[in-house]
């Protein structure tokens, strides 16, 4: 048996980096996996590399309509929902004094706007089986300390922190058996990661953190998607069963010194 052996699990952002392992951890334990994304070409190679037991819905994180389709298409395809994974996330670089009023409020969208909405549809679905459930958030390293021009989305990675431990209390308080927690990545090796690289310093820099020929990893303070991947396996699986509440750093202890975006 898999570790998440026919346990459905939504992940959204699902389309490629972080998501798409996430994906693919979950589906070769044995998980029926519902992949969601904006980028249908993405989300599409996604299942196609999950294999049988996954299918993907087109899906704007910040839209509440769509929430409500998903879930059903969820449920229509799969006939239940045990695991939530918040992970669907997009950043534009600036600090307090560039970030624009529109980058900020993009960032409001899609990272709080999504990961409120992702939890509570994802509580009051999987509360109706009444089997155990989980949800994982996607935090940062970002909520911790300071990163240069990461301003918007350090700020909304912070209130992912706080909006997961207020879950986790409400679920454990009503009784739900729903488990709430959250990760924060530090750099890992991510086209989003790769992208901002690009904007901030110029598309060069953004090869200075990819594996070079011969390499079997990214240097210290670099970590791989699927260190994430693996890690939400863990979360969504009933290994973690006594885990609520939890903030798990994945980042080789490089929050003491980070390295730059």
């Amino acid at each position: 048996m898999g570790r998440v052996q026919d346990k459905v699990c939504l992940v959204t952002g699902g389309g490629s980096g972080l998501g798409r392992a996430d994906v693919l951890a979950l589906a070769r334990e044995g998980a029926k996996v519902v992949v969601t994304d904006i980028d249908r070409q993405g989300g599409e190679e996604t299942v196609h590399q999950a294999g049988g037991n996954a299918i993907f819905i087109e899906h704007d994180v910040a839209e509440r309509g769509q929430w409500e389709r998903v879930i059903a298409r969820t449920l229509d395809h799969f006939g239940d929902l045990n695991v939530v994974v918040n992970n669907a996330g997009m950043v534009r670089p600036g600090n307090v004094e560039t970030c624009s009023w529109e980058d900020y409020q993009l960032h409001q969208r899609i990272h709080m706007d999504g990961t409120y909405l992702g939890l509570k549809y994802g509580i009051e679905t999987i509360k109706r089986n009444g089997r155990p459930g989980s949800i994982v958030n996607m935090a940062s390293t970002t909520a911790l300390m300071g990163y240069k021009d990461v301003f918007a989305y350090a700020a909304c990675k912070g209130a992912v922190r706080s909006m997961t431990n207020a879950a986790a209390i409400h679920c454990q308080q009503q009784r739900y058996n729903i488990r709430v927690n959250c990760l924060l990545p530090g750099v890992i090796v991510t086209p989003l990661v790769l992208g901002l690289r690009a904007q901030t310093a110029g598309t060069g820099s953004a090869g200075q953190i990819q594996p070079q020929a011969g390499e079997a990893k990214p240097g210290p303070g670099l970590g791989e998607p699927m260190d994430v991947g693996n890690t939400v396996l863990f979360l969504a699986s009933d290994e973690s069963k006594f885990i609520n509440g939890a903030e798990l750093r994945i980042d080789n202890a490089a929050c003491v010194n980070p390295a730059p975006l």
